[in-house]
């Protein structure tokens, strides 16, 4: 059976930007390791579209591209090599040209001179080549090189923008009224493998989870975009403005594989519910974590989820900061199955209690005659819960949700869950779904 890192590794040497035939190739894996359980699709977007103030991007196809000495044709860089020599989105290229005139355009890391960066101009039309610190110094200043970059951007509509979505619905399937809880990992990056591979496959692996051992009946849909960084969850949304109102919460999955701690990055609300869940997962493992205000740890699409005119209370899981960071050392030798697997928890757990979550509202008058009910929990059996069993009771007044009374009673949410759900099954409770953030409760 392959490992999650072994998925890793079947992503990493993708050729994925925006969108690319890497791109469409690393979906086509995504697919393949999903369960039928998780309904699989990718859309396409045609490119030049309006999405919102942005434009769905162009293919970029990459025929050729290299530097070399013009006079000799010895080759100092090729993306036949390695994809992260070209830097990203460049345009066409056969030029001639001095040291001078080439220079602004070769890139290099200072803080990891023996790598290669990765360099990106998705929106400001440019070119270039990214190559060592080390084979820059190298490079003669006296003679002039011969710069070619074959490359083309598609508006073909059938060759468009491409992202995928995967919906995992509980037992028994879809609870309209519960709504849907949104994760989110990005696919693009060439030849990097925590940023954001890593992230993907922990995602996919927690739809693998929810696909074999569904939700609760009841509960929300969890639905899973793997979709390039930004451009990817602005399309998505702009060409699904209905679906907003049923997203309840959402969360952003990267950079999950290297040796750190988790973080955890607050949604813009701060104390949101999701929020309040992650914090009590986290503390539940027993380990070290950190934390972090909503965009201060690391940016990415939780600006569009959980910004102007959307804002889905969106946190985010991640290990970052990593040195290797955008640069040719990410690769798999960083990444590390035992990492994967225990963020891959973290977030499991974080959307088992989010998704499963009710307001319970009561229907009785006076204390329940709990022995009546068989209700009454033995202390000898589950000593916290028979102590709380009354305030439990008056937590009914469909203001609060299981998740509220557990952490005001300091309890574990899965005891009640459980406790009330028996209450749901003698009708002395109605369960209400959680409210979205545009019905604050």
């Amino acid at each position: 059976m392959m490992t999650l890192k072994d998925i890793v590794v079947e992503l990493w040497p993708l050729h994925r930007t925006l969108a690319s035939d890497g791109t469409d190739q690393a979906l086509g894996i995504i697919g393949k390791h999903l369960p039928v359980e998780a309904n699989f699709t990718i859309e396409t977007y045609a490119p030049g579209q309006r999405a919102w103030t942005w434009q769905v991007p162009e293919r970029y196809v990459v025929e050729e591209a290299y530097l070399e000495i013009a006079d000799d044709g010895r080759r100092i860089v090729d993306f036949k090599k390695n994809p992260l020599h070209l830097v990203s989105y460049s345009v066409p290229v056969d030029r001639v040209l001095t040291w001078q005139d080439l220079e602004p355009h070769l890139y290099y890391s200072n803080e990891r001179p023996e790598a290669i960066p990765w360099e990106f101009k998705y929106y400001q039309r440019n070119w270039g080549f990214c190559l060592s610190r080390r084979e820059f110094e190298k490079l003669s200043r006296d003679v002039q090189y011969h710069a070619v970059i074959r490359s083309k951007f598609v508006t073909d509509p059938d060759q468009g923008f491409r992202v995928g979505i995967a919906t995992v619905h509980p037992q028994t399937g879809q609870c309209a009224v519960a709504g849907t809880l949104l994760i989110n990992a990005h696919i693009c990056h060439p030849y990097q493998a925590n940023d954001d591979i890593a992230g993907v496959v922990t995602a996919l692996e927690v739809a693998r989870r929810l696909s074999q051992r569904p939700l609760p009946p009841g509960s929300m849909s969890v639905r899973f975009l793997f979709a390039p960084e930004t451009i990817g969850s602005i399309c998505y949304l702009s060409h699904h403005e209905d679906l907003i109102a049923e997203f309840k919460g959402a969360m952003f999955c990267e950079m999950t594989g290297n040796r750190n701690s988790l973080v955890l990055q607050h949604s813009r609300q701060d104390n949101h519910l999701i929020d309040r869940i992650a914090q009590y997962v986290l503390n539940q493992q027993g380990k070290e974590f950190r934390q972090g205000a909503f965009r201060e740890v690391i940016c990415n699409d939780e600006m569009v989820i959980n910004g102007p005119g959307v804002d889905i209370p969106c946190i985010s899981i991640s290990r970052w900061p990593y040195d290797e960071y955008h640069t040719s050392d990410d690769n798999p030798d960083i990444i590390h199955e035992d990492m994967l697997v225990e963020a891959a928890d973290v977030v499991e757990k974080i959307v088992r209690i989010f998704a499963s979550n009710y307001i319970p509202r009561r229907t009785f008058r006076g204390p329940v005659f709990l022995s009546g009910y068989d209700l009454w929990v033995d202390w000898r059996v589950n000593k916290d819960l028979n102590r709380a069993l009354e305030q439990i009771m008056l937590h009914f007044e469909g203001k609060e949700s299981v998740f509220d009374i557990a952490e005001m009673l300091n309890l574990n949410y899965q005891d009640v869950w459980q406790y009330v759900n028996q209450f749901a099954a003698h009708g002395l409770v109605q369960t209400q779904s959680i409210p979205s953030n545009s019905e604050p409760m």
